[in-house]
């Protein structure tokens, strides 16, 4: 790992991820965690306090960046959940199946290599009347902003930690065996376009 990558990263994405037009849109998904909580990538913490502490367990934490994983500690320290870190990548999930009530999913989906083997993990560890709760940012349904998310992206990721602005979160969720029961989209105040198109909701898993 780089040094930006390990040390100057970090620091970046924290801020622009606590921004509060970021934190407003987390805070209609976090309180709703209950029981056994896996939060992929949880960075720096920055979920941790808008935790309702009186219906979680504890929270799994699954973050494999050393630098993220520093920063998150003053986070935990002060945190109303006990966290417990996971150290694989997001594609592979040390976890039994169907062990978890909840899995969070806040601005992630967008940097996780195989999203598609990390869904399919996430789907697997989720208990049968679990939620999968998530917040992420992705492909517009405007062809001229997707076209642009398309052409910018190869270059942002080199900068952003991996992070594609084109992907279809539904779309995503949804081939991997899970039903999509609530959803929202919008664009986040105070970001670009490209950026900015949100997809917000819950998703259980889908019955055969």
């Amino acid at each position: 790992m780089s040094f930006y990558d390990d040390k100057v990263l970090p620091h970046i994405l924290d801020k622009l991820c606590s921004q509060n037009s970021v934190m407003s849109l987390r805070e209609r998904v976090v309180p709703l965690a209950r029981g056994v909580v896996l939060e992929v990538g949880i960075g720096s913490g920055i979920n941790l306090q808008l935790y309702n502490a009186t219906n979680v367990d504890f929270v799994w934490g699954l973050e494999p960046s050393n630098g993220m994983r520093r920063k998150a500690q003053h986070n935990i320290n002060k945190s109303p959940v006990n966290v417990k870190w996971l150290d694989l990548p997001g594609e592979e999930i040390p976890l039994e199946n169907n062990s978890v009530d909840t899995i969070l999913l806040c601005f992630t989906l967008c940097s996780i290599s195989n999203s598609t083997k990390a869904l399919r993990q996430m789907h697997r560890v989720l208990k049968e009347d679990g939620i999968l709760l998530f917040c992420e940012h992705g492909r517009s349904p405007e062809p001229d902003i997707a076209k642009w998310q398309q052409r910018v992206t190869p270059t942002w990721q080199k900068i952003a930690g991996g992070c594609h602005l084109n992907r279809p979160i539904q779309e995503l969720i949804s081939s991997s065996g899970f039903d999509v029961i609530e959803l929202e989209t919008c664009y986040m105040n105070g970001f670009p376009k490209i950026m900015g198109y949100m997809y917000i909701g819950q998703a259980k898993k889908m019955h055969k």
